[in-house]
């Protein structure tokens, strides 16, 4: 564990894991990750903000050894990456105060198994004192669980702020130092993870315009002093219109359909419109996400498995819906053998996206020069509608 002072008394506790490339058992982590936890020193009280992950928590403890009173832990988030110490923490410290959010403390029972009577809940910008330094509590509800808070360390004007703008990415820096690798591991991140609570995470950055932050320290990845970097990106992943952008999810098991989004890529880069497509067998499901926080449509691309679209096109559509990204457009292209209704069920996965659905192109067997005409004509469609993006 790398402890790191960001100021006289404020610590961060940061344990980097390197090698993990799994999160959830379904984000991958081609940088690794890294658990922040925060110790801060005040005249009268000290205050730990977040834990770490469980596997790490022998880490965290030995980082504490010296600290002979913990008097508040600041649970801002209970997902395990965070408050998985917790009970370790309360442990070692019999007399420590744990504060947390109205909705939280239920959560920290059950998830955590941490006694109701040890939990103090704050309310949205409660202040408590730790003799010279103060910590005002900030409801940030969605980002990206119900019951998370942020915490401003006023004296400092240091921000710490859980999961929102952190990235999966372990460093040893302790500030975004490189900063073309920090903005695309955050991207992911928020493409991953906060991109389907867009709209409250705008609610949050107007709330956040309040306050006087030197310092933004997540509890994933490195944290920054110069806090406009990230929260101007995520200004413009929030706000800003999606890009000229076209993404194909696609399989083909006997070369049908690629051919078609062969083609397909090809039409619509002559038209002045940037495609990537994306193999959904061999694809990070990371870099997809990504794309998508960008894209302006979206086209799956499918050849016919009992009846209905692949497997690997299904994840797309169900993982392309459960994002909610900023997209106009969707279509569906692809091949089948004798019937099917594989436009019909991305339709459906795809219900709670708010598209306008471009005409299906199907074709029975190998594409033939109709096909390709039809894919043509999509490409035109496509080309006019993204000329309209504002």
């Amino acid at each position: 564990m790398s402890v790191r002072s960001i100021r006289p008394g404020v610590d961060r506790l940061a344990a980097e894991d390197w090698d993990r490339r799994l999160f959830d058992e379904l984000i991958p982590l081609p940088d690794g990750t890294s658990y922040n936890a925060y110790l801060i020193r005040g005249s009268t009280r000290t205050a730990l903000i977040d834990t770490v992950d469980p596997a790490k928590a022998d880490v965290l403890l030995s980082a504490l050894g010296a600290v002979e009173r913990v008097d508040d832990l600041v649970i801002q988030h209970v997902e395990q990456d965070h408050s998985g110490t917790a009970t370790a923490i309360v442990e070692r410290y019999p007399n420590v105060r744990v504060l947390s959010s109205s909705k939280a403390k239920p959560m920290i029972v059950d998830h955590l198994g941490v006694p109701a009577d040890r939990i103090t809940t704050v309310e949205d910008r409660e202040t408590i004192s730790l003799g010279d330094r103060t910590l005002e509590f900030i409801y940030a509800p969605w980002v990206h669980w119900p019951e998370t808070m942020l915490t401003y360390l006023r004296e400092e004007r240091i921000l710490f702020t859980c999961d929102l703008f952190g990235s999966h990415l372990a460093t040893s820096d302790l500030y975004a130092t490189d900063r073309a690798r920090v903005y695309e591991a955050a991207k992911r991140y928020y493409a991953e993870i906060m991109m389907p609570f867009a709209g409250l995470i705008r609610k949050h950055l107007e709330r956040l315009d309040e306050l006087k932050i030197d310092v933004i320290a997540p509890s994933h990845g490195p944290a920054y002093d110069d806090p406009s970097f990230i929260v101007d990106a995520y200004r413009h992943w929030v706000n800003d219109p999606p890009s000229n952008l076209v993404l194909i999810p696609y399989t083909s098991m006997h070369g049908s359909t690629a051919r078609m989004v062969d083609h397909l890529v090809t039409a619509l880069g002559d038209r002045g419109v940037s495609v990537q497509p994306f193999n959904m067998t061999v694809t990070d499901v990371g870099q997809y996400a990504v794309r998508l926080a960008d894209a302006a449509t979206v086209v799956f691309a499918t050849p016919t498995v009992l009846v209905g679209p692949h497997p690997s096109v299904v994840v797309a559509a169900y993982l392309t819906a459960a994002l909610r990204p900023r997209l106009r457009y969707a279509a569906a292209i692809g091949s089948f053998g004798w019937a099917g209704k594989a436009p019909e069920t991305l339709r459906s996965l795809c219900s709670t996206l708010q598209v306008e659905w471009l005409e299906s192109v199907f074709t029975k067997g190998a594409p033939t020069t109709e096909t390709y005409r039809a894919l043509d004509a999509l490409a035109d469609e496509i080309e006019q509608r993204h000329k309209r993006l504002s």
